[in-house]
């Protein structure tokens, strides 16, 4: 059977040597559940938050069987873990992603000079509480907020920005979640938008804002644009990692 986690600090040693804030952020419970089997000493533990589910320790079939409904990218710590992802969900999509270092040095003149270089008739503006529902009622922007459970911890704790073309958000770069020590970081741009340098813009403009505050802005690239996107911005690539994603015809990330 399997139990949600409240003593999320039983399952660190279980994570012990993952650099992945999205696990960071269910175990020091800022949102996100950490899932087990065993509540007094687990060997095993699925972190999930968003459509995310991080699974390390000892392998069990229970646990990845005991992924919540819809669509989810299930991340494997380990060889053992993907074997048993590939027989419980033979359908599942094997992909490709693409983990960027978390020790960045910024270069704070470049990320403004990329910031305000903004093309006529589009304007940056950080999302408040009227941008936070005007994100959450359009699909394409849903993602930048909807992880939080409700606008007021998205206000709290959420940090976004978005590029504004006649009062239409265009462009956009937002906490997808948060940990205690930064964020990591979604984006997009219209299909029609792109090529005009919003993405980098807002990026830059995201990264400046956290730096502001003593916040990592933290990158996980979906595919080599982003990780181009995230050189550009200044990171540095670290490693290719293998991911599942389960029905893919749920897909909103």
């Amino acid at each position: 059977m399997i139990y949600e986690l409240e003593n999320t600090a039983l399952a660190k040693p279980v994570f012990a040597g993952w650099e992945e804030t999205l696990v960071y952020s269910c175990l020091q419970k800022v949102m996100g559940k950490v899932f087990v089997t065993d509540l007094e000493t687990p060997k095993a533990a699925m972190a999930f938050v968003g459509c995310f589910a991080f699974l390390a320790g000892e392998p069990e079939r229970e646990l990845v069987f005991g992924k919540p409904e819809g669509f989810v990218i299930m991340t494997p710590q380990n060889e053992k873990w993907a074997a048993l992802i590939e027989e419980c969900f033979p359908k599942a999509k094997k992909v490709t992603r693409y983990a960027i270092k978390k020790n960045t040095s910024f270069d704070r003149a470049l990320l403004e000079k990329y910031a305000n270089a903004v093309p006529e008739g589009y304007t940056l503006q950080k999302i408040d509480a009227h941008l936070y529902d005007m994100c959450l009622a359009d699909p394409a922007t849903e993602d930048f907020v909807s992880v939080f459970e409700s606008k007021e911890k998205y206000l709290e704790l959420g940090r976004g920005v978005v590029a504004l073309k006649d009062g239409k958000i265009v462009a956009g770069a937002s906490s997808y979640t948060r940990y205690r020590e930064g964020i990591e970081i979604e984006v997009d741009t219209d299909k029609e938008e792109r090529r005009k340098g919003l993405a980098t813009a807002v990026c830059a403009r995201l990264i400046l804002n956290c730096l502001d505050e003593g916040l990592y802005p933290s990158w996980d690239a979906q595919n080599l644009i982003s990780v181009h996107l995230a050189e550009k911005l200044g990171y540095e690539f670290a490693h290719e990692y293998v991911a599942y994603e389960v029905e893919r015809t749920c897909r909103r990330h």
